[in-house]
């Protein structure tokens, strides 16, 4: 089995174009279901087998969403093993999991989020980078990949621009505002050649020259969570959903919402009208005489 794992994830990466976050993500779990199946040969799975597995993870307390994860990613490799002659037919096609309920992304206020991103007043150069990098990602509302995969050359200070490459390696373009573009011009300038310079490209650098991760973008934010007092649970996507909501909220129309978040379906940014609906019944209920 391993010989069909490995090239199913060759396939995704090459072919489906799926980034190297998602392709660790599958292999991760196609390793989770082999380990747990010890089947060898593709003709020896069939329905059974599946939902054993998938009541295997309820059972150890896997959330909804994290066993639907699971059952698409399986899903995924008997379609490929279908297709490649391997299986007669998934045995997984007709199996559903409960529909979970979906949760509203959490944001912060505008104050809050101000609060957050001004954090960084110092001016030595790690400060000069995190408040580029916090800037940045209230700005435009990227992920925490597409920020840290950003190179140099991505910002675009004459037309108030940045190219980013989100999921499937999609290229979408995103404004900038001025006081963002003035925050990353000072870290260009005062900050970033101070930095040790391993990586010549990448816009955002660690202590060791390198480009940052995504886990030393979260311990920034995290730093600031602290140092602020603001909701503990804020992480990198915080800033996300506190971007799409807020530009709802001033009345932006939900399709550049869309285009700006790299969402390929609309109905993935239509929760954040629900956001704005839910902040609106809260004001109403607290300010309204007869609320």
């Amino acid at each position: 089995m391993q010989n069909h794992t490995k090239d199913f994830l060759e396939f995704i990466r090459v072919e489906r174009g799926y980034s190297t976050n998602t392709t660790i993500s599958y292999k991760k779990d196609l390793d989770q279901f082999l380990k747990f199946s010890k089947i060898k040969k593709p003709d020896q799975i069939d329905r059974n087998l599946v939902k054993d597995y998938l009541e295997h993870l309820y059972d150890s307390g896997y959330a909804v969403s994290s066993t639907e994860r699971k059952l698409a990613c399986l899903k995924s490799f008997f379609h490929y093993l279908v297709r490649e002659g391997k299986m007669s037919a998934d045995p997984a096609a007709d199996i559903k999991l409960p529909k979970k309920a979906k949760r509203l992304p959490k944001a912060l206020s505008i104050s809050e989020t101000i609060k957050l991103i001004s954090a960084p007043r110092s001016k030595n150069y790690f400060a000069l980078r995190n408040a580029a990098l916090l800037e940045l990602l209230y700005a435009t509302g990227m992920r925490a990949s597409e920020a840290v995969g950003l190179n140099i050359g991505d910002i675009n200070f004459e037309v108030s621009f940045v190219k980013c490459f989100g999921k499937g390696s999609k290229e979408r373009i995103v404004p900038v505002n001025k006081i963002t573009l003035a925050a990353i011009k000072e870290y260009l300038e005062k900050g970033r050649p101070k930095f040790p310079q391993k990586d010549k490209e990448a816009l955002f650098l660690d202590k060791n020259g390198k480009r940052l991760t995504r886990q030393g973008l979260w311990l920034v934010i995290k730093k600031y969570v602290k140092m602020t007092g603001v909701k503990e649970k804020t992480s990198p996507h915080t800033l996300r959903h506190s971007f799409a909501t807020h530009l709802l909220e001033k009345g932006a129309d939900l399709r550049s919402v869309q285009e700006m978040l790299g969402h390929s379906d609309i109905s993935t940014t239509q929760i954040y009208t629900s956001v704005s609906r839910e902040r609106l019944k809260r004001m109403y209920k607290k300010a309204h005489p007869r609320a």
